[in-house]
């Protein structure tokens, strides 16, 4: 099984980290994907975002990874905040290196889609109006 970096956490993540999990000597490319809180969504003003996750959503995200660094032969890590988030706060950062461009481009983009589609992590948006809605449960 590959080694991969995957963490579920309410601290600010580092990107300059998870970037270093995955880049060696032997690759040319990296591509790193943050997910940044936005101030819309559907036409709606967004203040801010509570995220909130499965007391196993780390192994979940591990198990993403470990599928994307076995299926594209790239070095995988994942990060993804929980608790309340503000616009222009990180939620996920994710970055795989290896040694093509091409490769890493589509391990990244294959990655943040199975990292929304799989991981237990759910976000309730709180509204200018001073409404919330939970959002993909």
């Amino acid at each position: 099984m590959p080694e991969v970096f995957a963490r579920v956490s309410a601290d600010r993540l580092d990107r300059a980290a998870i970037e270093a999990f995955v880049l060696t000597p032997q690759d040319g490319a990296m591509v790193t994907f943050e997910g940044v809180i936005r101030d819309h969504d559907h036409g709606e003003s967004v203040e801010l975002l509570d995220y909130e996750a499965h007391p196993d959503a780390e192994e979940f995200l591990r198990t993403v990874c470990v599928e994307i660094a076995e299926e594209f032969g790239v070095r995988v890590a994942a990060a993804h905040r929980i608790g309340r988030l503000g616009v222009g706060d990180v939620a996920l950062v994710a970055s795989v290196a290896s040694a093509h461009r091409a490769d890493a481009f589509a391990a990244c983009s294959a990655l943040v889609d199975r990292i929304k589609e799989r991981t237990p992590i759910w976000k309730r948006q709180h509204l200018a109006t001073g409404t919330t809605e939970w959002v993909n449960l």
